[in-house]
């Protein structure tokens, strides 16, 4: 096909934006990520299809940019405290999986005809899931703070961690003139390395957060100052013998700790999708369909390992550490795609002559197929736990005592109510009952606020309303209320069913947003629906018209007596 030639570039960008947006409304409408719909952009509009992509260097250039502040997000994001909260779990799960995928993924590379080099891009590329998309989707259910959702994003931490190690490595390695010197590229990669952290290490004790008190007058100069520090530091990487990743990823470090960290990260958020569209249209405009053929078969064959095999090592390594079947399951669905950070290191690879450009489109149509199949997994991860669960015993533990801390106690045996959501409303619903003389038992899935000493003085468990399992641990039996302050109307729709399930014969009080899900609860079986801004938005009135009563009377009567 001839290739259609624009005017000018402004022209060829304005109509890629407007491609852009169109086939990302339809992704939207599929419920694919927008990584997906890039990627078919830049399949469609490069040489392959349309032939409209001439304005390459312009492209690169803002897909640089993109990847740059990407990893400056992710150095700005970086929470320790969810590694640390989350105890070994999120370090021997991201590392084991880590691990696992590789060896078996190089194995498997290695029987589909690859030499040692391509097999290890190929193999690494598969272990890193992506957090902007995993933590979309778990957003999208309120299930980051859940015990899987907790999980995952620690682990999902680790893999950042060490997908930027091994960028410091694959360039050292590019930098090497010849095996003889490897040592020594190692050892003055080590020495600039350690030198450039200190160095910035210095800057955050002693500059930067000052420097970032006064920037912080004008939010527009804060963050302007933030997209300056993330290229520079890019640019310092690369002068190093690192990369622009790497510089970026330390520079978002250094501002992580400062109190501007939240401002500048939500700015940047959008910046960054936006120039990280150039990078994906760039990476489908590269793809040759006429080559892309024969990487079909092998894409498959990583791909179903990739979505069936990285969720199993997850529960296997979860099952050993002590945890449910269902906890494993859900938190190793997160790990059934490929990230942009694979692609990345793809396009690193092929930069430095590790691989070739049929390489590259084989990692690129693995995380297609990837991204787009693990999205309906997560999205659907409950109905599909429901299906899968009789053949799961094998990933649990007899007893999962990472979640069941000890047994009933005596005062948890004689709770009248069992409460699940202990947040504003539920806790304000709990302390209510005592106040009455009700025995209550708190459930929550939020391990943090389980933990919290001191938080609550009634007896409290972690756990989910929609854990079939966990609801056959609790004391049923002389419990008159089972009381739910969750608004999510999908929670409350399996706890009703699993309570039946369990032989429970008291009564159910479930919450909802409004009537309409109201009315569907109690066709359901709930017994009472609570609606609490309802309730409160009519408490309110009542004490206003109760007041504003008051007013016409005294006014008819003249003035009020002294």
């Amino acid at each position: 096909m001839t290739p259609f030639v624009f005017g000018d570039v402004f022209t060829e960008m304005a109509v890629l934006l407007l491609v852009a947006a169109v086939v990302g409304a339809i992704s939207l409408r599929l419920r694919q990520p927008l990584i997906v719909a890039f990627i078919v952009v830049g399949i469609l509009v490069g040489p392959s299809a349309l032939g409209w992509v001439s304005a390459n260097d312009e492209i690169d250039l803002l897909a640089q940019l993109g990847i740059a502040l990407l990893l400056f997000v992710v150095g700005l994001k970086l929470d320790l405290h969810i590694i640390r909260t989350m105890g070994p779990v999120a370090l021997a799960t991201g590392m084991g999986q880590v691990f696992f995928t590789s060896v078996v993924g190089y194995l498997i590379a290695i029987m589909l005809g690859m030499d040692a080099v391509t097999a290890l891009y190929v193999a690494v590329a598969l272990t890193f899931s992506s957090t902007i998309i995993i933590v979309k989707l778990l957003s999208d259910k309120r299930e980051v703070d859940a015990l899987h959702g907790r999980i995952a994003i620690g682990f999902l931490i680790v893999q950042d961690i060490v997908v930027v190690l091994v960028m410091i490595g694959l360039n050292a390695l590019g930098e090497t003139s010849g095996a003889s010197s490897l040592g020594w590229e190692a050892f003055e990669v080590l020495i600039k390395g350690t030198l450039f952290i200190a160095a910035i290490g210095v800057l955050m004790r002693y500059a930067l957060t000052p420097l970032l008190h006064q920037l912080a007058r004008s939010r527009e100069l804060l963050v302007l100052f933030a997209i300056a520090w993330a290229i520079a530091l890019g640019a310092i990487g690369v002068h190093l013998g690192f990369s622009k990743e790497v510089g970026a990823f330390l520079a978002g470090v250094s501002l992580a700790s400062t109190p501007y960290r939240e401002v500048i990260g939500t700015r940047l958020v959008s910046l960054r999708d936006f120039l990280l569209l150039f990078f994906f249209i760039d990476l489908g405009a590269r793809l040759d369909l006429a080559t892309l053929g024969a990487q079909v078969a092998p894409a498959l064959v990583f791909s179903l390992f990739v979505l069936v095999g990285n969720p199993l090592i997850v529960m296997v390594i979860m099952g050993v550490m002590g945890y449910r079947k269902r906890t494993g399951f859900l938190a190793g669905l997160t790990v059934a795609q490929i990230s942009e950070f694979s692609l990345i290191l793809g396009a690193l690879g092929l930069s430095l002559g590790h691989i070739d450009a049929d390489t590259m489109g084989l990692i690129t149509l693995v995380g297609l197929i990837t991204i787009s199949a693990s999205t309906y997994m997560i999205l659907y991860s409950h109905p599909l736990y429901e299906r899968l669960a009789p053949w799961l015993g094998a990933f649990e533990r007899k007893r999962a005592h990472r979640e069941d801390a000890h047994d009933m106690t005596a005062e948890e045996k004689k709770a009248d109510v069992v409460l699940f959501g202990l947040g504003r409303f539920g806790s304000g619903i709990a302390r209510e009952l005592q106040h009455r003389g009700y025995h209550v038992l708190g459930v929550d899935f939020d391990p943090d606020l389980v933990r919290k000493p001191g938080a609550h003085d009634y007896p409290v468990h972690y756990g989910d309303a929609e854990d079939l399992e966990f609801l056959a641990s609790l004391p049923l039996e002389n419990v008159r209320w089972v009381v739910s302050s969750v608004r999510e109307k999908s929670v409350n729709l399996a706890l009703l069913p699993g309570l039946r399930d369990q032989g429970y014969r008291g009564s159910v009080a479930v919450t909802a947003h409004n009537a309409i899900d109201a009315a569907q609860l109690e066709r359901a079986g709930a017994d009472r629906v609570l609606i609490p801004y309802a309730a409160a938005a009519a408490e309110a009135v009542d004490s206003l018209i109760g007041v504003g009563d008051k007013q016409p009377a005294e006014e008819e009567g003249g003035a009020s007596p002294s």
